[in-house]
């Protein structure tokens, strides 16, 4: 039998500037080099000749779940529970507006600290919306399993923080929720293509995650939804768009959900994001996730190792332990933001988070442990020499 594993790091297949070391994957994938003639074809090859035949010569229409499948397997989901499109806000705000259907007489949304702000604007711009009185209850992470009591309609957590790294143990929640019986939601951002994850397995309702991260889809690439199987036909989606109607084509006037996932659908898929998504998603092909975290793990505690013993400015804000967090590593600095302007300069980018953390994203697909190397170097250079306190360092910039 041919052996179609695909051995890692693979940087062959990553369009990557020369002698850059590029540990900000966590925030935006790099490019694959196989999207561009892939969306060159879609906008020549389909759009150019097919015109509007494309929905159907080219199969757009389908595209939303072909790719969700391309995402399932990544995070452990049944064929045909994933679909893709819109941004990651309104997959949140679909998932949580069905989830406090679900349970009409509770009115507590629990969340915490570490969640992404974005999450839980959306849950207060739900609530505010409803006007019923409920709750949005946001407690530490440490906290979130003693707060999960029989008020709570629905649990909504990102697995990995997105400032330290810290992640939470999906299982565990999960079944804390349903004993509960609330609700369970499962943001992915930080963890689709990071890490093994089991949604099946882990029995959770509802998860949603972005594709431009570890998953390389591009700047603004489209969202995606999951919902458990048995339980999608029952949903009322709080979005009722034209393309989550069982018949769009039927134009009747009444709104019809479709009987699956497509259900959770809105408007017009964007078809040259998507296709530049399925291209990167080839990627994935052979990659064995619990290979790619082992891998992953090496990387982030060697340069951990590396970090502490030559920057001792720094402070790790990640869990020391690896298994306790996603494939980030994070350091508190005061100066951070500046310090992080002086490594971009030097070719080693990372990002900064509000108000004090460091961001070093590590993604087997494209470091290896010479980059790890290169990259504590460098940062060693900018601490010892404080380059981080030069001028141009120092500009506020709109994204950090």
């Amino acid at each position: 039998m041919k052996d179609t594993s695909r051995s890692l790091p693979a940087k062959e297949l990553f369009d990557l500037p020369e002698g850059v070391i590029y540990l900000d994957g966590n925030s935006l994938g790099p490019l694959p080099k196989s999207v561009a003639a892939h969306v060159a074809e879609t906008i020549t090859g389909q759009w150019g000749a097919h015109l509007i035949k494309g929905w159907n010569v080219d199969d757009w229409m389908g595209l939303p779940k072909q790719v969700g499948d391309m995402i399932g397997r990544l995070i452990g989901a049944p064929t045909g529970s994933v679909t893709t499109g819109d941004t990651l806000s309104i997959k949140v705000f679909q998932a949580l507006a069905s989830a406090v259907k679900m349970r009409p007489d509770r009115r507590v949304i629990l969340s915490d600290s570490g969640n992404f702000p974005s999450d839980l604007y959306m849950a207060q711009g739900l609530i505010s919306h409803m006007g019923q009185g409920h709750e949005l209850r946001v407690v530490a992470p440490d906290e979130v399993e003693a707060a999960i009591t029989d008020e709570v309609a629905a649990v909504m957590l990102t697995e990995v923080d997105y400032r330290t790294g810290r992640k939470h143990d999906m299982t565990a929640l999960t079944q804390a929720a349903h004993r509960a019986d609330a609700v369970m939601i499962w943001d992915l951002a930080h963890s689709a293509g990071a890490l093994p994850v089991d949604l099946e397995g882990s029995g959770c309702e509802f998860a949603v995650g972005c594709t431009y991260k570890y998953l390389n889809g591009g700047p603004g690439a489209p969202a995606f939804i999951y919902v458990r199987p048995d339980i999608v036909g029952d949903l009322s989606p709080a979005l009722c768009g034209w393309l989550g109607h069982d018949a769009p084509f039927a134009f009747e006037p009444g709104y019809r959900p479709a009987p699956d996932i497509e259900r959770m659908r809105v408007g017009t898929p964007p078809i040259l994001q998507l296709r530049a998504l399925e291209a990167a998603m080839r990627v994935w092909d052979g990659v064995d996730m619990n290979e790619l975290r082992a891998a992953c793990l090496s990387l982030s505690d060697l340069f951990i190792a590396e970090v502490e013993a030559r920057c001792p400015e720094l402070t790790l804000a990640s869990p020391r332990e690896g298994t306790l967090r996603g494939s980030q590593v994070s350091f508190i600095f005061e100066h951070g933001d500046a310090a992080m302007q002086a490594l971009v300069a030097r070719n080693v980018i990372g990002d900064f988070r509000a108000p004090n953390i460091m961001r070093f994203g590590f993604t087997p697909l494209y470091i290896d442990e010479s980059d790890v190397r290169r990259a504590a170097d460098v940062l060693a250079d900018v601490m010892r020499n404080r380059l981080w306190d030069r001028p141009e360092y120092k500009q506020t910039r709109r994204v950090t």
